[in-house]
């Protein structure tokens, strides 16, 4: 097994430093690639204001999509609706807050 090392990515334009193992490389570049383009889909809708609040609706999609591929007895319908409920109140403070400026 190989020793990990410091690795350079950037997402969204911000640079991050994450360890990784050679073995593990390509892996960990298909994954910021993935939530690089989650993460701009996002905020290019312009729903969604603020790198955090990006980051966010991110991993409750990217959650979601991994969920969804499990099929273990879990209730996909309560989970979407309650994820949709999430998405609403996020925006709802947002415009409150772009009210605000």
């Amino acid at each position: 097994m190989s020793e990990a090392k410091g690795v350079d990515v950037s997402i969204m334009g911000r640079e991050f430093r994450v360890s990784c193992t050679d073995d593990e490389y390509e892996a960990l570049m298909s994954a910021v690639s993935f939530l690089d383009k989650k993460m701009r889909d996002i905020r290019d809708s312009g729903k969604v204001i603020g790198v955090e609040r990006v980051a966010i609706m991110a991993a409750l999609n990217i959650a979601h999509e991994l969920l969804t591929t499990r099929s273990g007895g879990f209730d996909f319908g309560d989970f979407k609706r309650r994820i949709n409920s999430m998405q609403e109140r996020i925006e709802q403070e947002i415009s409150e807050q772009n009210e605000l400026f």
